[in-house]
């Protein structure tokens, strides 16, 4: 999903149909949002086309079944939930760091099922308790100058740099971050960057 100037412009998957499930499994994926303050939160959230804010779960993502492959937020069951009124918000999964701790919620998310242990180039984002944000970009499979990481060894180096909350990004072939126009670890593709349909930014204020 993705936030832009306050208007919710990329949806999260609805649902799954996992092969040989007669049932729909809904999908709250993780997204790292500012509001207009400038303040981060990392929640779990569900979309609706029809609704123009997303909606937040702060306890955890919402595991839930049903006939319909686009649920309504009643189909997730009786779970706590907010309107996220966020300026900027991108999208991701899973979450790696949670109040302080790691916990990594990839198959409640849906993502990297029984994937725990594979090695990749990764991107993640985090923030720290007071208010610093931690952007991270780990390259891999450069043989002879890094491999990868795991999503455990990816949430203990966020841990580790100080992160009250963070998720994964889309890593891989789309793992890369630029400074200043310049690449600071190697895209793992061997024709370089990939292209993505959406990107984060961090500009200086003129």
């Amino acid at each position: 999903m993705v936030v832009k100037d306050g208007k919710l412009v990329g949806w999260n998957q609805p649902s799954r149909h996992p092969k040989g499930d007669s049932l729909f499994t809904y999908t709250t994926r993780s997204a790292m949002g500012f509001d207009r303050s400038g303040r981060a939160d990392v929640a779990w959230v569900f979309t609706d086309t029809t609704q123009p804010l997303p909606y937040a779960f702060e306890d955890g993502p919402v595991v839930a079944h049903g006939r319909d492959s686009v649920p309504t937020l009643a189909g997730l069951g009786d779970r706590h939930w907010k309107k996220w009124k966020m300026e900027t918000v991108v999208g991701g999964g899973p979450v790696l760091v949670y109040g302080g701790k790691i916990r990594v919620t990839n198959e409640e998310e849906g993502l990297f099922l029984r994937g725990e242990k594979d090695i990749h180039p990764r991107s993640a984002i985090g923030y720290t308790k007071d208010g610093r944000v931690i952007v991270l970009a780990v390259q891999g499979r450069t043989p002879g100058v890094a491999t990868g990481v795991t999503l455990a060894e990816e949430a203990k180096v966020l841990l580790d740099l100080g992160c009250y909350e963070a998720l994964n990004l889309d890593g891989g072939g789309s793992s890369c971050m630029l400074v200043n126009g310049k690449e600071t670890i190697k895209p793992s593709d061997k024709t370089g960057e990939r292209p993505v349909p959406s990107v984060f930014l961090i500009k200086k204020k003129s």
